[in-house]
């Protein structure tokens, strides 16, 4: 299968992993709104929301929840959206969720449009964020 989503989650592409248990696979999305901000996605293909097994969906909540504690604990934000985006809105073609740390006077809208300014990091920033998240789950675990 030619799918982007299963090729990022099963780590045939270079990811930058954070977490992962037998159905999902959590890394740091490469182009962030927010360093921080992480995809959570099933490592079988699931293209849609209503497709999602028992098993996976509870996965996908567990991490949800383990990576919002911690990235509240790294960053600091002032909240956190979790969203997921599907149908045409979905480029990876492949169910996924974000975790996206926000801070006061960010307009959320920027972030689903293409003018939108964004956070960026480069590839060496990616690397430390994946550190520091990594050992922020160990510690709260």
């Amino acid at each position: 299968m030619n799918c982007l989503g299963c090729k990022l989650a099963n780590k045939e592409l270079p990811v930058h992993v954070v977490y992962e248990d037998d159905d999902v696979c959590c890394i740091l999305d490469h182009d962030p709104f927010n360093e921080g901000h992480v995809l959570i996605l099933p490592k079988n293909h699931i293209r849609y929301f209503d497709e999602l097994s028992e098993p996976t969906a509870n996965s996908v909540i567990k991490a949800s929840g383990i990576l919002s504690k911690a990235i509240k604990e790294l960053f600091h934000p002032d909240e956190i959206t979790v969203c997921q985006n599907g149908g045409i809105f979905d480029e990876l073609t492949h169910f996924h969720i974000h975790i996206v740390p926000r801070y006061k006077g960010q307009n959320f809208a920027d972030f689903y449009s293409e003018d939108g300014e964004t956070y960026t990091e480069l590839d060496g920033n990616l690397n430390e964020t994946k550190r520091r998240i990594i050992e922020m789950i160990r510690v709260l675990d």
